[in-house]
């Protein structure tokens, strides 16, 4: 049986080889199976909307009033199903620091829905992490990135790990990474207190992403440049940025773009439970942080403690706040992080054969107004008008 042929009309298409305008696209099944072409009845009619691929977030711990690290696959599934909605079509499921023996059991349960595909890996955030730059991690339960221990978590997502963040300054952190780029995983540098010579130790280890970079690192300093800058001037280190106006002055972000380029930029949320919700309480781990005005800071310590932000919003400050281009925007948002998973024959880009997954935004305002998965409409199709 041949699958349904959607096709859509009049939209602005963010290609890889660049902008469209009133362009044609159309999806059948689960794959984009044209691009372009000749006008059909029963298009959907998209004028006035720009059309870039499903979002990709490498580094996400729940949303929705739910936590992928409460070792629960319903809140997964919500916590997935928060972002889906806000146009996240490929997620990544962040653990945060707790007893070696509880995080393992956390991968064992995200590790099914890995394999069901609601979620595409698991990422440990802790314990391996310095504890002078543990930000909203609890300081007696953190470790030394002891080769045996990261691989126990490593072990226990059955094949699903995707990325540890570790502070390779740490005992055992250099021997970590080089174990983990022989595995497949991706080392990344964060939460830590290196200099600029260990990063660079790091990443001549292995390491190839730097974790929500400037924050829970040292800062720049002319005489003490420290790991930014180690991380950002080397082409094989992607680096996460979190753009909600919380975590990073606009001009830094700007900083970052024109020092690593889109192509070494993935925007994450690093968004907790109350990403999609309200101010109020909410756990992290066995923490508990205080959402107001947005705003997500622990209740002991006041610590920024992850964000509530959503990839959409993400997307939206990029264009309109730090006025990059759709192009560089999508490359952040969507094409960098896909291909840092090995995703890049699957992801990312709007292409023929690739998944159907779509972010459907008004062109002037850049609001999310619909989102496809695999060839499934999520939300948003009723908003289309059908031509004759």
């Amino acid at each position: 049986m041949t699958a349904d042929v959607t096709r859509l009309a009049g939209a602005r298409l963010v290609l890889p080889g660049g902008v469209v305008e009133d362009g044609r696209l159309a999806f059948s099944g689960t794959t984009i199976s044209e691009i372009g072409g000749e006008g059909a009845p029963g298009e959907l009619d998209l004028t006035g909307y720009t059309v870039v691929p499903g979002f990709v977030d490498l580094h996400v711990h729940g949303g929705g009033g739910a936590s992928y690290a409460s070792g629960s696959a319903e809140e997964a599934l919500t916590a997935a199903r928060t972002h889906l909605e806000h146009g996240t079509t490929t997620t990544i499921a962040s653990t945060v620091t707790g007893e070696i023996d509880e995080v393992c059991r956390q991968a064992a349960v995200l590790s099914e829905l890995v394999e069901d595909g609601v979620l595409a890996g698991v990422h440990f955030e802790g314990p391996f992490i310095s504890p002078g730059r543990c930000g909203a991690h609890r300081p007696d339960l953190l470790r030394d990135p002891d080769p045996a221990l990261v691989r126990k978590l490593v072990d226990a997502a059955r094949g699903t790990a995707r990325m540890v963040t570790l502070a390779p300054e740490l005992p055992g952190g250099l021997e970590s990474v080089r174990m983990l780029a022989d595995l497949g995983v991706i080392a990344a540098v964060g939460h830590t207190d290196s200099d600029y010579a260990k990063a660079l130790e790091a990443i001549e280890a292995g390491a190839t992403v730097a974790t929500h970079l400037f924050n829970a690192m040292p800062g720049i300093q002319h005489r003490a440049p420290g790991p930014i800058v180690a991380l950002l001037e080397d082409e094989r280190v992607t680096v996460e940025l979190i753009n909600d106006g919380v975590h990073l002055h606009p001009s830094v972000l700007d900083l970052a773009y024109g020092t690593a380029g889109a192509g070494r930029v993935a925007l994450i949320t690093d968004a907790m439970g109350a990403a999609g919700m309200g101010d109020g309480l909410y756990p992290l781990g066995p923490l508990q942080v205080r959402v107001q005005d947005g705003v997500a800071r622990l209740v002991e310590g006041d610590s920024i403690a992850g964000s509530t932000l959503t990839l959409d919003v993400a997307f939206q400050r990029s264009v309109l706040v730090n006025k990059l281009s759709l192009a560089q925007t999508v490359q952040s948002v969507s094409t960098t992080p896909a291909a840092l998973l090995g995703l890049a024959g699957t992801t990312g880009s709007l292409t023929v054969g690739h998944h159907a997954d779509l972010a459907i935004l008004d062109s002037q305002t850049y609001d999310l107004v619909a989102v496809v998965r695999r060839g499934e409409w999520i939300k948003g199709a009723e908003r289309f008008s059908r031509a004759v």
